[in-house]
Formats: C-alpha cells, sequence, structure tokens
C-alpha cells in the first residue's frame, strides 16, 4: 500500500510543503548564483528515472562554464565557485529537484539518479535500483554517500528496493537531516564528488 500509493501522495505534499517553506532560500540562492554563473542559476541533464525512462532533472549550478584555451572545460575542482563550494556543502543544490518530486519524477527517498550512460554499465543486480523512482536522498547517501565505492552504493540501493518502507523512509529522512548538519560525505577523496562510475571490473 505504501509503497504503491501512499509514497507517492506523500512525496506530493512533502515537495508542495517543501518549496513553499524554502521559497526565501530558493530566492536568495537563485540570485546568488545568476551573477556567480553569468546568469545561469540552475543546472538541467537528463538522468534516468524508474524503469529507466529519462528525464531532465534540476538542480542549482554550483560550477561556471570556463574552458581552457582549447575549448575544453576547466576541471570540477577549477569551475566550483565560492558560492557554489557553500551550496554544495549545505545540500542546498538539491532543493530544485523537489520540483522533480513534485511532477512525479523523482521520490524523496530513493536510490540517486545517475548518468544515463551509465545504465547499459550495470550487472542484472545494479539495474534493479531503477525499479524504483530515485531519490533526492537514500540509503547510500546516509551510509557513505560519496566517501564509499560504487559497489557499496549499488548493495545499498538494492537493499533500499526490497525493504522499501515507511518506517525506513522516516528513519532515511531523520539521518539526512543530521548528515546535512554535519556536511558528512560530501566527496571522495581527490574528487570534488565523486569518481566516474565505470562498470564492472
Amino acid at each position: 500500500m505504501y509503497k504503491t500509493a501512499l509514497k507517492t501522495f506523500f512525496d506530493f505534499i512533502a515537495s508542495f510543503l517543501g518549496l513553499l517553506l524554502l521559497s526565501p532560500v530558493f530566492v536568495i540562492v537563485t540570485i546568488g548564483l545568476f551573477f556567480s554563473n553569468q546568469g545561469k542559476p540552475f543546472f538541467f541533464q537528463n538522468r534516468p528515472g524508474k524503469n529507466g525512462k529519462i528525464f531532465k532533472i534540476i538542480k542549482f549550478k554550483t560550477m561556471n562554464d570556463r574552458k581552457n584555451s582549447n575549448g575544453d572545460l576547466l576541471p570540477d575542482s577549477e569551475r566550483l565557485t565560492e558560492i557554489g563550494a557553500f551550496v554544495r556543502k549545505t545540500s542546498l543544490d538539491e532543493i530544485p529537484q523537489l520540483i522533480n518530486v513534485l511532477k512525479g519524477e523523482m521520490s524523496l527517498i530513493g536510490p540517486r539518479p545517475l548518468l544515463p550512460e551509465y545504465l547499459k554499465l550495470y550487472n542484472d543486480v545494479q539495474r534493479r535500483r531503477n525499479e524504483v523512482k530515485p531519490g533526492i536522498t537514500g540509503w547510500a547517501q546516509v551510509n557513505g554517500r560519496n566517501t564509499i565505492s560504487w559497489e557499496q552504493k549499488f548493495e545499498y540501493d538494492v537493499w533500499y528496493v526490497d525493504h522499501l518502507s515507511f518506517l525506513l523512509d522516516v528513519k532515511i529522512l531523520l539521518m539526512t537531516v543530521k548528515k546535512v548538519f554535519v556536511s558528512e560525505g560530501i566527496t571522495q577523496e581527490g574528487h570534488v564528488t565523486s569518481e566516474e562510475f565505470k562498470g564492472n571490473i
């Protein structure tokens, strides 16, 4: 009952109220990033949703589009702006995804939506992470986020799919609040976020 109906209902109500309550923060961050990123406060990118259906995720844009002399984008660490670093550290960059939740493309809780090109790299077990809607936060995020290996992330994601429940979602939500306040697991050593997934070796 919760997995098939109530979860979607709770997602809609929570995302609607969340956008209302966070609207002052939303406006302030948007203005700050507008000036920091030459008029581009938002970041849009295709991501796979439930059953691999592609949707366009929206986040706050924390990196500028600076390029080198060859026209290639500079490394992420060099494009991360000061305000962008703060927005990412405090997880404020995730706020616009409430719009994706409101549209029914995402859930508050679920496996994080990764890049479409990763779909062909999953094994049969890892592919099961797409049996549910992707989430703004999830079991892997509260158990290491970007500091754990891809294999461990996928194990957590599939475990969540098999154990999805109201009480588990509440637990993850409370753990997420704690993680945000202490800024745990934001980056992986040597990377701004985490390294690229290259498949199973």
